[in-house]
């Protein structure tokens, strides 16, 4: 196993198996790190055998890079840590449906299974404006699980925008 992450794993110990809500209860944690860091408030956790391999939070404000997705960071720490680039063997879990460079990412990680929380009307890509994770052209398809903790997920991401619509109205059209 790689020393040195590129980023590092909070909490990576092996847990015993867990339900879906356990995982997705840490990438809501993710997510309000990511709120509390003024962030779009979405969190990932990358498992394989039981154990967070990946953990991450948006970071586009702070790295000032439009692919520091939660999802990205996260791909790029599981690969680090299981010293490979292929995924199989990994459930994801993100706490809101990813987009499409989100999801093509998973797809050629091959990743085999995807557990989100709240659906994207705007950007999502796993079955609401596309469906890239299934989609047969593909080489790769991944199993798809949507839904879970959606309501939490879908406040924090209301309760952020709310906040920031209050607090500077000219910022959501930068």
């Amino acid at each position: 196993m790689n020393s040195n992450p590129v980023l590092p794993i909070r909490g990576d110990a092996a847990v015993e198996p867990r339900d879906d809500s356990f995982y997705m209860t840490e990438a809501l944690k993710e997510a309000r790190i990511a709120a509390d860091e003024q962030e779009v408030p979405v969190g990932c956790v990358i498992v394989h055998e039981g154990r967070i391999v990946g953990r991450a939070h948006n970071q586009r404000e702070r790295l000032a890079d439009p692919t520091a997705h939660a999802e990205m960071i996260a791909i790029t720490q599981a690969a680090a840590a299981l010293e490979r680039w292929r995924l199989s063997g990994c459930t994801v879990y993100v706490t809101v449906e990813p987009c499409a460079m989100c999801a093509g990412a998973l797809v050629l990680a091959r990743v085999d299974r995807l557990v989100f929380g709240a659906v994207d009307e705007k950007a999502g890509a796993c079955g609401t404006l596309y469906n890239i994770a299934s989609d047969q052209r593909l080489n790769h398809r991944i199993e798809l699980t949507g839904g879970v903790l959606a309501e939490e997920a879908s406040t924090l991401l209301s309760d952020f925008f709310r906040r920031r619509r209050d607090t500077n109205p000219k910022s959501l059209s930068q």
